[in-house]
């Protein structure tokens, strides 16, 4: 989809940027004598709720896109459901595109595919879980996200904490599932990648191995 640029220019600080992957949404009018959002971080917090689309802060950039396909969803249920005895097990739960992440330190949101989490993570608000409290976060690349899930959000997820990030990419050659983990000074340490079809080990603090041919069909 064409990406949308809108530029806010805010009292005191440089114009920020929106980013849409939409060709259209609802506008931001100013309300009186409140002033315009001066960071990413308060343009997301005054924004309406936005049904049917993604919201989250990416390098400075708040990026609003549309939900993904079926096919997308379908990967991330996957994902769900083969976690479904380790969480039973461990009593962690766990959240499909429905649950916002807030990013330690940066404060920055996000809306990963799929999310770990023990029963009493700590949260920023009432919606976002904090970075440093999950077990795993996961994401399945599309097109419109691809360059921000390879190239960014390792690195984000790193430096918020989260012990282990899982990558499905179904639009490499072959397609492939990359598990991040041991976060260190912003950095994930150790990576592994297996072609959809091969089991691949999730380390600590998960402690499992994931049979990857769950996603040979539903992408």
């Amino acid at each position: 989809m064409p990406t949308q640029r809108i530029d806010a220019d805010t009292k005191g600080c440089e114009p920020m940027v929106a980013t849409s992957r939409k060709t259209h949404g609802p506008g931001l009018a100013r309300i009186p004598d409140q002033p315009l959002p001066g960071t990413p971080r308060e343009l997301f917090d005054s924004l309406p709720p936005l049904p049917g689309l993604r919201t989250e802060i990416i390098d400075g950039r708040l990026i609003v896109s549309p939900v993904g396909t079926p096919e997308h969803a379908r990967a991330a249920m996957r994902l769900f459901r083969a976690f479904i005895p380790l969480m039973d097990e461990r009593g962690w739960e766990g959240f499909s595109g429905n649950v916002d992440v807030c990013i330690d330190g940066s404060r920055d949101p996000l809306e990963p595919d799929f999310v770990i989490a023990p029963f009493d993570c700590p949260r920023w608000g009432e919606r976002e879980l904090f970075s440093s409290g999950l077990m795993l976060v996961a994401e399945v690349v599309s097109k419109g996200s691809a360059e921000d899930d390879r190239g960014k959000k390792p690195a984000i997820y790193a430096k918020g904490g989260v012990p282990v990030f899982l990558l499905v990419d179904p639009l490499t050659t072959p397609a492939s599932v990359t598990v991040y983990s041991d976060p260190k000074e912003g950095q994930y340490q150790v990576t592994s990648t297996v072609p959809f079809g091969r089991e691949i080990l999730v380390p600590h603090p998960i402690g499992c191995t994931l049979d990857t041919s769950v996603f040979e069909k539903v992408v």
